[in-house]
């Protein structure tokens, strides 16, 4: 059988519920993370394909048509963006928000067996303010590469 006695047997039953409830809210934080890792990745490489297109356009001039025109100046390379470790940072962000959630979903469900349930703020705050900061961030990033 099972080494767990009769009565956290019928507590786990009784909020059987509840624990499916927990579960939903934890996995509904993983796709949360998961999203921002994906969307760091696709930042990051977009960052990498910009600086590749830039590459390729600057070898496809041929030096000859630059010397042609009076004045012109020889292509430099882009100056490296923020982009690349904005996407960084996205990827540890999401990572670190997946190690909380799981944290946090282990945390209530104790909490729930031993009908002693309070409601955290931190990972709540945490995910708003860091939502606020990367779109002030994003906005100071598009107004500056206008």
């Amino acid at each position: 059988m099972t080494d767990m006695p009769e009565d956290k047997k019928a507590v786990k039953i009784r909020n059987r519920r509840v624990h499916m409830a927990n579960e939903r809210t934890f996995l509904a934080w993983m796709r949360t993370s998961i999203g921002i890792m994906a969307f760091g990745f696709v930042v990051e490489k977009f960052a990498l394909f910009v600086k590749q297109i830039a590459y390729f356009l600057q070898r496809s001039v041929p030096p000859e048509a630059g010397k042609a025109v009076q004045g012109a100046v020889e292509a430099i390379p882009p100056p490296p963006g923020y982009s690349s470790v904005f996407g960084i940072v996205l990827v540890g962000f999401g990572a670190l928000m997946g190690l909380l959630s799981f944290i946090r979903y282990k945390k209530v469900e104790r909490q729930i067996d031993e009908d002693t349930y309070q409601p955290s703020l931190l990972l709540d705050i945490m995910l708003a303010l860091s939502v606020l900061a990367i779109g002030v961030l994003l906005v100071i990033y598009l107004i500056h590469s206008m």
